[in-house]
């Protein structure tokens, strides 16, 4: 469309000078040296044209990929135009491609990144992870019993993940759970990360920094289902997870001992665990981590967990409930990964140990539970991993439930995995069930590391 215009002006220009030598022939003799001299203009600017469409097309072959850029107007031509003739119309001034609201400055247009590079700047990174799982074997569980089995296939999850800097000071995180029966916000919460005194707050809704497993997400589990303890005594899947404010701190420590204390305040209601029945009802969190590099391919990571909230014992006689639970929590995991075969081989050992002491109108339960597990990766892409758990239940702690998986998990890139699982369990009814689960997982678009 430029090229069009360059060719309109060009016979806008030669017009009169065509018009000013018919006149003059038809009046007589012409004027041979006036002539000359306006077919010499007429030269020169055509050679300032076509300066002009080789800078622009210069500047289109620089531009491509970048739809909406701005084109830089060609200074250098402008010295190259010679002075308009005196009997000579002065030439139109060419059409700028302009991008849109951007004003040029000193007769120069800025080449920006154009309206897709502004949407992306205002636009968060957004993700989507599919999680599905398919069972079989036999689990006749009974509905008392807090593990109960897959069904034969299912979505399990679909985690969409919005996560942007808001400005230096602060970020903001979204995960949104879409299940087969309904959507349920996971997490969502600002991160404030330039506090003083080295001190970094969270407010939002969000997992509780109790252990290590109440702290991730499906998708990033090791295996398939959670442990037995997760399950019996923090609340399952969903576990801690309210909203509430939450601030931490790396504490000094000597010998390279890295050390960070959490303290965390929530509403008071996580599924069976927590239950707020007026707003004086919240709970609270504090987890103590230390972290030591032993080898420089070996690290160990251990915490310290408490909980307290109230519960919902009580709660039918009357409006409010003052019986209270309290969690303890202790949790170990071991890394070796080494330098030269870090993609090939590593493993991953896990352990928690948690209990509950859960009051009631009668007497307090108290429950203990735990579960241990390694991950060894066999190759770039295969790893094998097993776990035993052992765990009472909160709500009655004479019964026990107890159980071995074997986990196999073939990753074919980064972005998708594929896992296989046999789970072996007994529970406290007396019930033995074997099992084989298969889950796919898959990410679409950035999403953004989880806590190590």
């Amino acid at each position: 469309m430029k090229y069009i215009w360059f060719a309109a002006l060009a016979v806008l220009v030669a017009l009169p000078l065509f018009a000013q030598q018919t006149s003059a022939s038809q009046g007589g003799a012409p004027d041979t040296a006036a002539l000359e001299q306006r077919i010499k203009d007429l030269e020169e600017r055509l050679i300032a044209l076509e300066g002009q469409v080789r800078m622009l097309k210069s500047g289109q072959a620089g531009a491509t990929g970048q739809p909406g850029a701005a084109q830089p107007a060609p200074a250098a031509t402008e010295a190259v135009q010679a002075p308009p003739s005196p009997a000579a119309p002065a030439p139109t001034p060419l059409p700028t491609p302009v991008a849109e609201g951007v004003a040029p400055v000193g007769g120069q247009l800025p080449n920006y990144g154009g309206a897709s590079a502004s949407a992306k700047a205002l636009n968060p990174d957004i993700s989507v992870i599919g999680d599905f799982i398919g069972a079989a074997g036999t689990n006749s569980a009974l509905p008392l019993a807090t593990m109960q089995p897959f069904p034969s296939m299912q979505m399990h999850e679909s985690e969409v993940g919005l996560q942007a800097i808001i400005d230096p000071y602060a970020r903001g995180d979204f995960f949104i759970s879409f299940g087969e029966e309904g959507v349920n916000l996971e997490e969502g919460y600002i991160t404030f990360t330039a506090l003083p005194a080295g001190l970094v707050a969270k407010a939002g809704k969000m997992r509780s920094a109790f252990g290590k497993v109440n702290t991730m997400h499906n998708h990033v589990l090791p295996w398939i289902d959670r442990p037995f303890v997760t399950t019996n005594l923090v609340g399952g899947e969903d576990g801690i997870d309210d909203a509430g404010f939450s601030i931490q701190r790396i504490l000094p420590a000597p010998k390279g001992i890295f050390l960070e204390a959490t303290g965390q305040v929530f509403r008071g209601d996580a599924g069976d665990v927590f239950k707020a029945s007026q707003r004086s009802d919240v709970s609270t969190v504090a987890h103590l981590r230390a972290y030591k590099d032993i080898t420089e391919s070996t690290n160990l990571d251990f915490g310290l967990s408490y909980a307290r909230g109230h519960n919902d014992a009580g709660a039918v006689i009357s409006l409010s409930s003052d019986f209270l639970t309290q969690l303890y929590g202790i949790d170990a995991t071991v890394r070796w990964k080494p330098l030269r075969r870090s993609i090939y081989h590593s493993f991953v050992g896990r352990s928690e140990l948690i209990w509950s002491q859960r009051q009631q109108p009668l007497r307090e339960q108290r429950a203990f539970g735990f579960y241990t597990s390694g991950d060894y990766q066999l190759g770039r892409r295969w790893f094998v991993g097993g776990r035993y758990d052992w765990s009472e239940r909160s709500h009655f702690a004479n019964l026990t439930d107890k159980g071995a998986s074997a986990v196999l998990t073939y990753w074919p890139s980064e972005f998708s995995q594929l896992r296989g699982q046999y789970r072996f369990t007994k529970y406290a009814e007396g019930i033995n069930a074997n099992e084989l689960l298969m889950q796919l997982i898959f990410s679409l678009g950035a999403h953004g590391a989880h806590p190590f």
